[in-house]
């Protein structure tokens, strides 16, 4: 049997608490939450080019009160560092050349979920100002082991409705079907008339896993009519889509404290909207609408229909929000871009870690360098994901070439140890 001091240094350091959140949340020993602690606080004394005594001692606070409390605060540097390492990491990201220009706002003074929602669409409007759409991320407060913090249960701040049709239809986004519901359970009203793009209400769960339900300030969310100029039937169907996708869903976990609480906005790529948002059988479906508007015919045998369609969507969807004077990429720019990060990691001697299924864009895809690339999911931490069962299982520090830290050597030993018992 384990000794008492190997039980608890091996031992799960599970966040208290009940309900989805505390489902999705890393598990991490002691010992694992130590050697990722001291993996980023390395890292950071490196980038600042701090002193081997100075990283002792921001070491030593740091151990001191994991070890007592299972929990250390990160200072204001160490967090922006944190965020934009876990967008540099993050593989299935094809926008990290500009991983460094990301904005953090420290906003873990702020916890009560109405003063959140007031404080993110703030940001909201900051990220979306006239001119050139600002990366950005709000960071609220952590998890802790003793307590949960409020976080939001929508995938976006931005999502448009979906309605189940009695006679099986839909209208708006399929995939929002069960969130409108909810919405309505909890006393949204829906407008009198259904739309396509009626802008749901941003849900939330505070500390004690309680809903709630706010609804964004009419003319705040900037929308852009989608049109064509040589085809001007398009306009017929009433397309458009909102100008900035934030983020609210993904925890960002840094050096072994995760915050589920810290969403975030970058830019569109054309096939987001137009490849996928509007086309997916499982969203908008209207590939068959706008072909018919283009003058093609679904039914006529010619299975290329699709192919023309998608060009002219993104086509449409790219131009519309330059015209709205929206920041937006097409797919081989995004592609030559994120080539461009791949050489710059490879210059700084730091590994591609990236995920080929989400990298590639999902139009015209041989035509793009990155379609070549051969990749690989490090999985490296800081890091964004949202769930430990999908996407944040096996996130660890990456030490490419180097020795493990004496934490992950001692850990190796405790595992083989404990196998044996």
């Amino acid at each position: 049997m384990l000794s008492w001091w190997k039980r608890r240094a091996v031992a799960r350091d599970h966040v208290r608490g009940a309900g989805a959140l505390a489902n999705r949340l890393r598990r991490l020993s002691l010992l694992e939450r130590l050697d990722e602690a001291y993996a980023f606080i390395e890292l950071h004394a490196q980038s600042m080019d701090m002193g081997k005594s100075a990283l002792r001692q921001r070491w030593g606070e740091v151990s001191r009160d994991l070890i007592r409390f299972g929990h250390y605060d990160h200072t204001m540097e160490e967090l922006a560092f944190g965020a934009k390492l876990g967008w540099r990491n993050h593989a299935q990201c094809i926008g990290r050349l500009f991983w460094d220009s990301l904005v953090v706002r420290d906003r873990r003074h702020i916890a009560a979920p109405e003063d959140i929602f007031a404080d993110l669409c703030e940001h909201l409007a900051l990220a979306q100002a006239p001119g050139r759409v600002r990366s950005m991320i709000s960071i609220y407060p952590p998890a802790r082991r003793d307590r949960l913090p409020t976080y939001f249960e929508s995938r976006q701040l931005v999502q448009y409705a979906g309605y189940l049709d009695p006679g099986g239809g839909v209208t708006g986004d399929r995939r929002s079907i069960e969130v409108t519901r909810t919405a309505r359970a909890l006393g949204w009203r829906a407008p009198a008339a259904s739309g396509h793009f009626d802008i749901l209400p941003v849900l939330m769960r505070d500390p004690d896993d309680q809903r709630h339900f706010f609804e964004i300030p009419e003319g705040l969310v900037q929308e852009v009519a989608i049109t064509h100029r040589d085809f001007p039937e398009l306009t017929d169907l009433g397309l458009r889509w909102y100008a900035v996708p934030v983020v609210t869903d993904m925890i960002l976990s840094i050096g072994g404290i995760d915050y589920p609480c810290a969403p975030f906005n970058g830019f569109y790529m054309c096939t987001e909207i137009g490849s996928r948002n509007l086309a997916d059988r499982g969203r908008y479906d209207l590939l068959p609408k706008v072909a018919r508007r283009l003058g093609l015919d679904p039914d006529a045998g010619d299975v290329l229909w699709r192919d023309t369609t998608l060009t002219e969507l993104n086509h449409a969807v790219m131009t519309s929000f330059r015209a709205a004077g929206v920041t937006i990429v097409d797919h081989h720019t995004a592609s030559d871009q994120f080539m461009q990060f791949v050489a710059r990691e490879g210059a700084a001697g730091r590994p591609l870690s990236a995920d080929w299924t989400w990298v590639v864009p999902p139009q015209a895809s041989g035509a793009c360098e990155v379609f070549h690339l051969a990749t690989k999911d490090l999985k490296a931490v800081p890091n964004y994901y949202r769930n430990r069962s999908i996407d944040g299982q096996g996130l660890k520090p990456h030490r490419e070439g180097t020795a493990r830290s004496p934490i992950r050597r001692a850990l190796a030993r405790f595992r083989r140890r404990s196998d044996h018992f």
